[in-house]
Protein backbone atom coordinates (compact mmCIF):
# COMPACT_ATOMS: atom_id res chain seq x y z
CA UNK A 1 0.00 0.00 0.00
CA UNK A 2 1.23 3.43 -0.64
CA UNK A 3 0.50 6.42 1.28
CA UNK A 4 -2.13 7.82 -0.99
CA UNK A 5 -3.73 4.23 -1.02
CA UNK A 6 -4.61 4.61 3.05
CA UNK A 7 -3.74 7.85 3.95
CA UNK A 8 -6.35 11.13 2.95
CA UNK A 9 -3.98 13.68 1.05
CA UNK A 10 -5.35 17.09 2.56
CA UNK A 11 -5.72 20.58 1.15
CA UNK A 12 -2.62 21.97 2.02
CA UNK A 13 0.94 21.16 1.78
CA UNK A 14 3.72 20.65 4.42
CA UNK A 15 7.74 22.36 4.54
CA UNK A 16 9.08 22.46 1.53
CA UNK A 17 6.09 22.30 -0.62
CA UNK A 18 5.66 18.53 -0.08
CA UNK A 19 2.49 16.80 0.59
CA UNK A 20 0.55 15.84 3.70
CA UNK A 21 -1.33 13.13 4.57
CA UNK A 22 -4.00 12.23 7.56
CA UNK A 23 -4.02 9.07 9.20
CA UNK A 24 -7.27 8.27 10.50
CA UNK A 25 -10.68 6.11 10.57
CA UNK A 26 -12.50 9.34 12.23
CA UNK A 27 -14.03 11.01 8.97
CA UNK A 28 -15.65 13.80 11.79
CA UNK A 29 -13.02 14.02 13.68
CA UNK A 30 -11.37 17.91 13.92
CA UNK A 31 -8.67 17.27 10.91
CA UNK A 32 -11.06 15.49 8.47
CA UNK A 33 -13.73 18.13 9.22
CA UNK A 34 -10.70 20.73 9.27
CA UNK A 35 -9.48 19.42 6.12
CA UNK A 36 -13.21 19.28 4.37
CA UNK A 37 -13.85 22.86 5.58
CA UNK A 38 -10.82 24.12 3.73
CA UNK A 39 -11.30 22.23 0.55
CA UNK A 40 -15.24 23.86 0.70
CA UNK A 41 -13.15 27.51 0.78
CA UNK A 42 -10.66 26.37 -2.24
CA UNK A 43 -14.13 25.08 -4.26
CA UNK A 44 -15.60 27.85 -3.92
CA UNK A 45 -12.57 30.55 -4.41
CA UNK A 46 -12.00 28.41 -7.48
CA UNK A 47 -15.88 29.13 -8.34
CA UNK A 48 -15.79 32.63 -7.83
CA UNK A 49 -12.18 33.06 -9.95
CA UNK A 50 -14.02 31.17 -12.89
CA UNK A 51 -16.60 33.94 -12.79
CA UNK A 52 -13.78 36.59 -12.82
CA UNK A 53 -12.30 35.12 -15.71
CA UNK A 54 -15.09 35.05 -17.62
CA UNK A 55 -15.85 38.95 -16.45
CA UNK A 56 -11.95 39.76 -17.59
CA UNK A 57 -11.65 37.79 -20.56
CA UNK A 58 -14.93 39.34 -21.97
CA UNK A 59 -13.67 42.90 -20.95
CA UNK A 60 -11.88 44.46 -24.20
CA UNK A 61 -10.32 47.35 -21.82
CA UNK A 62 -8.79 44.37 -19.37
CA UNK A 63 -4.89 44.94 -19.64
CA UNK A 64 -2.20 43.15 -20.26
CA UNK A 65 -1.56 43.16 -16.12
CA UNK A 66 -5.31 42.27 -15.43
CA UNK A 67 -5.14 38.96 -17.35
CA UNK A 68 -1.83 38.12 -15.96
CA UNK A 69 -2.72 38.33 -12.52
CA UNK A 70 -6.19 36.50 -12.80
CA UNK A 71 -4.00 33.71 -14.70
CA UNK A 72 -1.69 33.27 -11.66
CA UNK A 73 -4.33 33.49 -9.39
CA UNK A 74 -6.41 30.58 -11.71
CA UNK A 75 -3.27 28.19 -11.38
CA UNK A 76 -3.07 28.80 -7.48
CA UNK A 77 -7.24 27.44 -7.60
CA UNK A 78 -6.45 24.96 -10.55
CA UNK A 79 -3.73 23.31 -7.98
CA UNK A 80 -6.20 23.51 -5.10
CA UNK A 81 -9.20 21.70 -7.15
CA UNK A 82 -6.43 19.42 -7.99
CA UNK A 83 -5.53 18.59 -5.07
CA UNK A 84 -9.08 18.03 -3.73
CA UNK A 85 -10.09 16.29 -6.75
CA UNK A 86 -7.46 13.68 -6.19
CA UNK A 87 -7.96 13.78 -2.56
CA UNK A 88 -11.59 12.71 -2.96
CA UNK A 89 -10.58 10.05 -5.71
CA UNK A 90 -8.77 8.52 -3.14
CA UNK A 91 -11.34 8.43 -0.33
CA UNK A 92 -13.68 6.88 -3.07
CA UNK A 93 -11.53 4.35 -3.88
CA UNK A 94 -10.27 3.38 -0.45
CA UNK A 95 -14.05 2.97 0.27
CA UNK A 96 -15.74 1.17 -2.45
CA UNK A 97 -16.91 -2.02 -2.07
CA UNK A 98 -14.78 -4.90 -3.56
CA UNK A 99 -15.73 -6.43 -6.81
CA UNK A 100 -17.69 -9.42 -7.22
Amino acid sequence: MTASDKFRLLPWSGPEGKPCYLSTDDRGGYMSRLADNIEAVQLGTAAELLEQAAQTLDDEDAGREDVRQLAQELTGALRDVLRVATSRGHLLAVNEPPSL
